[in-house]
């Protein structure tokens, strides 16, 4: 849209089926989003409206909500679902607090999908190897694009926490600042877009694929989560003696009551399953612990304050939105049904069987298709939408033979 059509409040309006869009391109039927397929009205967030530093000529971005054209959120918009959810906790007088922790890759440019990712050439003409980890060297070369990042960042209002180089090739994470869920999913969907934006300035390809190299560590977007009273902002997980309360119990209750059922919603490619049947610190488990990094529910270790829950499932490509939706909807369900979880686990252990999770996007989606509670927490059109969609998706993946399967079956016959 034109800058002076936007300042003058011209309404934009786009088709409903545009929210259920594969990411191939397609769409599922049209009874999946109204059968009239009538117009949503996108009405932009006065805080999210963002000169973009990288582009020239100047343009600018705005977040919108999707909204029907009788004024309430569509059913179908991933950040209305995350506005309905906060809304939940507010007529409890709780606010929910998060964080998302997100990995990536940068690599070099990658016209030839066919060929595997590469890490760029250093500056000694080498490519990294994977001996990086937690490095502060600089020899990968990046330097000119982080700073780049950074200056963007600080131009977008985008606060970061840290910056490190994680455990595979050429694969880093940034920690965002806590705060109110729809800012952080927002400031989410900006770095990932600023990202990818400023790799293709420095000839650079940058990836939030779950899992993009084998033999290599995967991206996840880890989810810190607590809950304030609105108003004294106390963390309702810790009690006047730093101790954990009941509700602490009943949120975490609630996160493994639905983790199995919600997993479609966490890991939502057909790579994703990549990353959490190959864990490197990815556990694909409803297990949760304190401060052990192979349960899927994880309790940091910090002050009673600072008192939070990890959701460790989601991966890099995940729905910033609809992740931290799904994820808050699941404590809260713990709260309101007062559930208890199960006994923390510390060290090495073995998943009890009513705690594993899917691990293939097909079992995902058919325990989500048959989860009455995900409709309950959603809606039935949002769920049946999304599992229409992300079936269109797996069935594109099942059209094609992979190389893996023409170099080791192909002689079996």
């Amino acid at each position: 849209m034109t800058a002076e059509g936007f300042l003058e409040g011209r309404r934009l309006q786009m088709a409903r089926g545009v929210l259920l869009q594969c990411i191939m391109g397609g769409y599922p039927p049209a009874r999946f989003y109204g059968s009239d397929d009538g117009d949503l009205a996108l009405v932009p967030d006065p805080a999210q409206i963002h000169r973009l530093p990288w582009s020239k000529p100047p343009r600018a971005l705005a977040i919108c909500d999707a909204d029907e054209l009788t004024g309430e959120h569509s059913n179908l918009s991933t950040r209305g679902q995350l506005k309905a959810v906060i809304a939940r906790y507010a007529a409890l007088g709780l606010a929910p607090v998060v964080a998302t922790e997100l990995e990536f890759f940068v690599f070099a440019a990658n016209p030839d999908p066919t060929q595997p990712f590469q890490p760029p050439l250093g500056l000694d003409g080498r490519r990294e190897d994977g001996h990086s980890a937690f490095s502060v060297s600089s020899n990968n070369g990046l330097r000119p694009f982080f700073s780049d990042v950074y200056e963007c960042m600080a131009a977008l209002g985008l606060p970061r926490d840290t910056f490190m180089h994680e455990m595979g090739v050429s694969q880093f994470e940034i920690n965002l600042l806590h705060g109110d869920p729809l800012l952080l999913a927002d400031q989410t969907l900006l770095f990932k877009h600023l990202l990818k934006e400023v790799a293709l300035k420095h000839g650079l390809t940058v990836v939030c694929m779950a899992k993009p190299l084998a033999h290599t560590p995967g991206s996840s977007m880890h989810i810190h989560q607590s809950i304030v009273e609105i108003g004294s902002g106390r963390n309702v997980f810790s009690d006047e003696a730093g101790q954990p309360t009941a509700t602490f119990r009943h949120f975490i209750g609630g996160q493994q009551a639905c983790m199995a059922d919600f997993t479609a919603l966490f890991a939502p490619n057909v790579n994703s399953y990549q990353r959490l049947c190959h864990p490197f610190a990815s556990p694909n488990n409803a297990c949760w612990s304190h401060d052990n990094r192979a349960a899927g529910l994880r309790i940091p270790a910090s002050s009673p304050a600072a008192r939070r829950v990890e959701n460790r499932l989601p991966g890099a490509d995940a729905n910033p939105y609809l992740a931290i939706a799904a994820s808050l909807a699941a404590g809260l369900h713990g709260i309101e049904n007062m559930l208890e979880p199960s006994e923390a686990i510390q060290g090495e252990f073995k998943v009890p069987d009513n705690l594993s999770l899917p691990c293939t996007l097909h079992a995902a989606l058919e325990r989500l298709k048959r989860s009455q509670l995900a409709k309950e927490l959603f809606g039935n059109e949002f769920i049946e939408g999304y599992v229409a969609s992300k079936t269109m998706e797996l069935t594109s993946f099942f059209d094609e033979i992979t190389p893996w399967e023409r170099r080791v079956l192909a002689a079996q016959a």
